[in-house]
């Protein structure tokens, strides 16, 4: 049996296959400490894992549910974005909750791209960006990113690209950027808005780590009159520890929202009432849930940087999200060879930035998903 044409240069994601090795090294009795998933260890509040405890033992909760989402995780999601990041949305046209904000990225590319319409996508970046413009038809153009351009796209270089290219019609953007963490800016915000109305672009915002070791949260529709050129996905899985919950939300102007709908529509029958209910108390949550994630993260972070001090890396003490990023020695050909060493005389793995774009070759990513002692273990294997 031949699989699909569209499967085609889509290999195994990168971390399915490692976690095998892994799991295959483990069986061997090397009981690896990973440090490459950004999957949080930490569990939701205690009043979001109550209200799904409550709301399951009704009887009248276990149907399908609105393909739009419950009224009160959109009313949840509405106030969230208008106290954090001062947007105004409407809960009823504007929002649509997703089984996790990956898929939304196979939406969008599934509702936009034709067989050969042209994606800009970041490099360094996700991966699922590329996977999903190809499993689409689309076709990724790849705009660098650089430490010198402090992880900003270069405006000037990219309407040159869109010139001679043609046919590009969407472009994906993450800050706080995965995997450096470069924070935005407001400028650089701006830019890309003015950029995408210029070129009649769709801009496609990933805004999963806004919360994580960052005081000032931003959403790119705050930007005056972004609404007509961005879609923005945001997350659960991250800020509330809900990973494997698989809670996200799509934002955007109505008649956006209409359209990715026709797509979803026929590919689930809605989310489990009780964990839409739950994700709204966790929206709800204040300021001191975020202030104490981010002071496990923090205490998490200053081992990170002892290991990374052994390994002679240099990195950014000012960036965010759940990972870190650091510039690997000259002396390794590349972060794998780096990882690779790590892995196979310690016992410790860390991601290679390769697999995030060839702008990640001389860069390593750690994260920050493993209790303290793991990291004073790590650092101990590492020495020895």
């Amino acid at each position: 049996m031949q699989t699909a044409n569209r499967l085609n240069g889509i290999g195994e994601y990168y971390f399915s296959q490692k976690l095998r090795e892994i799991g295959e090294l483990n069986k061997a009795g090397k009981n690896i400490i990973n440090l490459g998933i950004g999957s949080p260890d930490l569990p939701p509040h205690p009043d979001v894992i109550k209200t799904l405890q409550e709301e399951s033992a009704k009887p009248n909760v276990h149907a399908y549910q609105s393909y739009q989402g419950s009224p009160v995780l959109r009313k949840a999601v509405s106030d969230w974005y208008k106290k954090w990041y001062n947007v105004d949305l409407n809960p009823d046209t504007e929002i649509l909750p997703l089984i996790g904000s990956k898929e939304g990225i196979m939406h969008i590319c599934m509702t936009y791209l034709n067989e050969g319409d042209k994606v800009l996508v970041p490099n360094p970046g996700y991966p699922t960006y590329t996977s999903a413009a190809k499993l689409a038809g689309g076709s990724p153009l790849y705009y660098d990113l650089t430490e010198a351009n402090n992880w900003f796209p270069d405006f000037e270089a990219l309407e040159k690209v869109v010139k001679e290219q043609g046919n590009v019609k969407l472009m994906f953007v993450n800050y706080p950027h995965m995997p450096t963490g470069q924070l935005p800016t407001k400028k650089a915000f701006e830019a890309v808005v003015a950029f995408a109305r210029k070129n009649n672009l769709l801009l496609v915002h990933d805004n999963p780590y806004s919360f994580i070791l960052n005081e000032q949260p931003e959403s790119l529709l705050s930007v005056e009159g972004a609404k007509d050129v961005v879609i923005e996905l945001n997350s659960l899985s991250k800020s509330q520890n809900m990973a494997g919950w698989r809670v996200g939300v799509l934002v955007a102007a109505k008649e956006r929202i209409e359209e990715v709908l026709r797509f979803k529509s026929n590919m689930d029958s809605g989310m489990f009432l009780p964990v839409q209910l739950a994700a709204a108390t966790a929206l709800n949550l204040g300021k001191e849930w975020y202030d104490s994630v981010n002071n496990v993260y923090r205490e998490r972070r200053k081992k990170v940087f002892q290991l990374l001090d052994m390994l002679q890396c240099e990195y950014d003490t000012t960036q965010a999200g759940m990972f870190v990023w650091a510039k690997i020695p000259e002396t390794y050909a590349d972060g794998y060879a780096l990882s690779d060493k790590v892995l196979y005389e310690s016992n410790v793995f860390i991601t290679p930035g390769g697999i995030f774009g060839s702008n990640g070759n001389g860069y390593i990513r750690v994260s920050l998903c493993a209790p303290v002692e793991k990291f004073e273990e790590a650092i101990k294997r590492i020495e020895s």
